[in-house]
């Protein structure tokens, strides 16, 4: 079996879902279920504390005693069955609860790929992280672009049909074979299980983490509210999926040369370069409220996104154990892509409401900070010549 065409499809796939979820699903709600902006942005909000949950406690536990291909089938499974739910639902609490349970299946594929992937990376089966990942971000962007010329012609009811095929093709191929690492039930020596909070006593994890999170939160109201935003601005609807897209298509381009380009960065450059880019992004929407300059803007998620994820990625695959990978994917999926972006979800929805431009230039209180922190973890990986750094 061809590792490295498996894991590029299976993170295309996911992607081509998210790609629906993640810019669109607020807006859903709002123009097809009549509920407003701080509505959303509770239910968002919910969806990622319980997001957290599942990823923080219940993703470690069962990595530790079902094979990557169960979980990613179930997961799958779940998932389905929960976008079903959304059908007969249109109240605030129906819509609440329906989040809730989505949110207990739906995100968990995400650490699930990215574990698969680095285990399979440890075990010298996938040669390149950079060049499957990169799939993902193609289906992310190739779906928005589609996407937005159904809404165009049919409305915004197209986006729940869209994620519901996406999530039908996901299943599909999560019952074909796997490779047969991934595929082996985990056998976990008992000499090297050790509880989550082991990972802090590696070396630096704690300051990674801490820089990963805030990048991430950053997101926030551009993941829930750009959509919104651009309509606000005057875009075109026709070109609102591709100018959102423009921010994966850098992200494609960055995963592409990640490998070759990027590989000798340390993880401290990566993460400081990270948090510059993602600073002057929101910046640049706040100061400029323009279709053109957001367009701009858009191409720093090559930074504020792909090289934070990026880093961390080098980082756990060079520093964390095999068996720990589970635990440490959790947490970043917990702490990173859930509860700091939940908590930002609702600071960007109150900003929102009074000027929608505050909502972005509000995000810069996570990359400032983000950009110190790294820039003290790099001075500490050159005191020590933990890595190559420039």
């Amino acid at each position: 079996m061809n590792t490295q065409r498996w894991m590029s499809t299976r993170f295309f796939s996911f992607f081509m879902t998210w790609g629906i979820f993640l810019p669109y699903w607020s807006g859903w709600m709002i123009y097809t279920k009549g509920i407003t902006v701080s509505q959303a942005s509770l239910i968002m909000s919910f969806g990622l504390i319980t997001r957290g949950l599942s990823t923080l406690f219940a993703f470690p536990y069962l990595s530790e005693r079902f094979s990557s291909k169960v979980l990613l089938k179930v997961a799958g499974i779940g998932t389905l069955a929960s976008i079903l739910c959304y059908i007969p639902v249109n109240s605030f609490a129906g819509l609440l609860l329906v989040t809730i349970v989505l949110h207990i299946f739906y995100p968990t594929l995400m650490p699930a790929l990215d574990s698969a992937a680095s285990i399979l990376v440890q075990s010298k089966q996938l040669r390149h992280y950079g060049r499957s990942r990169q799939w993902g971000s193609i289906g992310f962007v190739s779906v928005g672009i589609v996407l937005t010329i159904f809404t165009g012609m049919f409305g915004d009811e197209v986006i729940f049909w869209a994620l519901l095929l996406g999530m039908i093709g996901f299943v599909l191929l999560s019952l074909m074979s796997a490779p047969s690492t991934l595929s082996k039930k985990p056998q976990v020596d008992q000499t090297q299980k050790a509880g989550m909070f082991h990972l802090f006593r590696i070396k630096h994890f704690s300051l990674v983490l801490m820089i990963v999170i805030l990048l991430q939160a950053a997101h926030a109201t551009y993941y829930n509210y750009g959509y919104i935003f651009l309509q606000d601005i005057h875009a075109p609807i026709y070109l609102i999926g591709l100018i959102i897209n423009i921010a994966v298509i850098a992200e494609i381009i960055f995963f592409s040369v990640a490998d070759k380009s990027f590989n000798k960065f340390s993880v401290g450059t990566l993460l400081t370069f990270a948090a510059i880019g993602s600073s002057i992004r929101w910046i640049l929407i706040f100061a400029f409220p323009n279709v053109l300059v957001f367009c701009i803007a858009q191409t720093l998620h090559a930074f504020s996104f792909a090289m934070g994820h990026y880093a961390f990625m080098k980082y756990l695959i060079n520093n964390i154990p095999h068996a720990q990978i589970p635990k440490a994917q959790g947490m970043y999926s917990a702490l990173a892509l859930s509860w700091s972006t939940a908590v930002f979800t609702i600071f960007g929805g109150y900003l929102y409401e009074i000027e929608p431009r505050y909502a972005f230039i509000g995000m810069i209180v996570c990359t400032l900070p983000a950009m110190l922190i790294a820039l003290i973890y790099r001075k500490l990986e050159l005191r020590k010549g933990a890595l190559i750094s420039i």
